[in-house]
């Protein structure tokens, strides 16, 4: 950085200018930020495919675990955007996953700890070798 301060005449002067011009700086500023935004932008709508035959190839030869996946993701989804419609109160979902439980998929059983594993157990398994 002190090579942009101690050589560029470019870089000097476009710090004065942000310093002493006020709408220099929200000029700057903005061409700082919609600049790569519109470039972006440009980039994503001429690298986006919507091909409907290359979809159909795609869902047609997927491995079973990733359709099994979106399967589980849908489900979730709708059991998630479900609760949500029917307004009820989704704070302890976010509290058991604090806690590290998971919340099991019966109705009224809404909260399940993982099971804890025998540490003594493990340790005998696996002698330590110095």
């Amino acid at each position: 950085m002190s090579l942009l301060w101690e050589k560029s005449e470019s870089w000097r002067w476009l710090v004065r200018k942000t310093r002493d011009s006020k709408p220099f700086f929200f000029f700057f500023a903005a061409a700082c930020g919609v600049v790569p935004g519109v470039i972006g932008y440009c980039v994503m709508q001429f690298t986006n495919s919507r091909q409907e035959q290359l979809e159909a190839h795609l869902r047609k030869t997927a491995s079973p675990e990733s359709t099994m996946m979106g399967q589980v993701n849908k489900e979730r989804l709708a059991e998630f955007l479900g609760e949500l419609q029917r307004k009820e109160d989704t704070n302890d979902r976010y509290a058991a996953a604090l806690r590290g439980e998971i919340l099991t998929r019966k109705p009224y059983v809404r909260i399940q700890p993982l099971p804890k594993e025998d540490n003594e157990e493990t340790n005998k398994e696996t002698p330590k070798e110095k």
